[in-house]
């Protein structure tokens, strides 16, 4: 299973916002994302909701309420996508319960999908907002240098 786009949207947003000094509107941002500004309002009502952002009605645009050294991507990850702890994986719905295969798979499976879902989790806990968009300009500048 994919984790949805609105994470790594929601990232960009963060990440856009975090480099401009001036509020964005959802056009704007829409722009940078190449993606509907509905959708982009969407999700910025989610990071909204997470006390991320505020917005600005009209041309006001949005602007972060947090530093974004405080910003993990877990905390985006949680604000956007709502996945619950073990629910990353998704089964197959009917395993065959007359199969000794089918009827313990998931049980005994599950215990490594939840650590690999812990461990995911951990990692995107140990990365800020500040960070990932610290990189993103390193790159481009680098890309500008050469």
């Amino acid at each position: 299973m994919k984790i949805s786009n609105r994470f790594t949207i929601a990232v960009h947003i963060l990440s856009l916002i975090n480099v401009r000094s001036d509020h964005l509107t959802s056009q704007q941002i829409a722009n940078s994302v190449n993606i509907n500004a509905g959708y982009i309002r969407q999700i910025s009502g989610l990071l909204k909701k997470a006390e991320f952002i505020g917005i600005k009605r009209g041309s006001g645009g949005a602007y972060l309420l947090k530093a974004p050294t405080s910003i993990s991507l877990y905390d985006v990850y949680k604000a956007v996508d709502v996945v619950m702890e073990g629910e990353l994986f998704h089964w197959h719905e009917d395993p065959n319960p007359n199969c000794w295969i089918g009827s313990n798979i998931q049980e005994i499976l599950d215990i490594f999908l939840l650590k690999a879902q812990q461990a995911m989790e951990g990692v995107l806990r140990e990365v800020s907002i500040q960070e990932i968009t610290e990189l993103i300009i390193k790159k481009e500048k680098a890309s500008t240098e050469a």
